[in-house]
């Protein structure tokens, strides 16, 4: 445990030190902000450090597995409504908690001064995201090629884009960005490649993998939709 917790914290040191180093340099050579909020910045990235390095020792440790078993165990079942409601419900559940999504939201909501709320806009990109990831899971028992359902969707996009008021387009697409973020990546993934690893005939690395790029259309035509109801 020791040597896995010293592998994740070089992990995250490598990623997120170079963007502190950054950002003192540009304190001391351009900005010059005040001593105040620099400190507290420092004090933010050694929060999100060790934030991160037991985020990711958690998702290692414990959801991968279990997302893993989860998928694994569902096609025993022999019901294509309880996979179906099983999936939902956990892409739902881990869009509406995705760090990401609630930052997201947040700005815009306050951008657009409560006009679209952030509370409305996290559950329809969860719903949308959850959706999609039912329809990969279905995919993955009848076997549709991944190619027709990406365009068929993308597709869809297109087209809402040319209805949706211009102020709801770009926030969908940011949505559908959003989504992929370090808690539903690891869910879907693990979902994913623990349902096909059990069905015969199957590989896990052609229906295991692009669930993300599929699911990540989900948010941005429900968002669509969302703009053309309200408007």
């Amino acid at each position: 445990m020791l040597g896995y917790l010293k592998s994740k914290s070089t992990e995250v040191l490598k990623a997120i030190l170079p963007l502190v180093v950054v950002i003192i340099i540009i304190q001391f050579t351009l900005v010059k902000m005040p001593i105040a909020l620099f400190l507290r910045f420092l004090a933010g990235a050694v929060m999100v450090i060790t934030g991160m390095i037991l985020f990711l020792l958690g998702i290692e440790t414990g959801i991968l597995p279990m997302g893993e078993a989860i998928g694994a165990e569902l096609p025993k079942r022999r019901s294509l409504w309880l996979i179906v409601g099983i999936v939902f419900l956990i892409g739902f559940a881990a869009t509406i908690a995705e760090p990401d999504v609630i930052v997201l939201t947040g700005q815009i909501a306050r951008v657009s001064q409560g006009s679209i709320s952030d509370n409305i806009l996290i559950y329809v990109i969860g719903i949308g995201i959850a959706f999609f990831v039912a329809m990969a899971m279905l995919r993955i028992v009848f076997g549709f090629r991944m190619a027709y359902l990406l365009a068929a969707s993308y597709l869809i996009v297109i087209i809402l884009s040319l209805f949706t008021p211009a102020e709801f387009v770009p926030v969908a697409f940011d949505a559908g960005g959003v989504t992929t973020g370090p808690m539903t990546v690891p869910i879907i993934l693990a979902l994913g490649i623990g349902f096909s690893s059990v069905l015969a005939g199957r590989s896990a690395i052609s229906d295991g993998f692009g669930l993300i790029g599929l699911a990540s259309a989900g948010p941005i035509i429900a968002v669509m939709l969302m703009g053309i109801i309200l408007h």
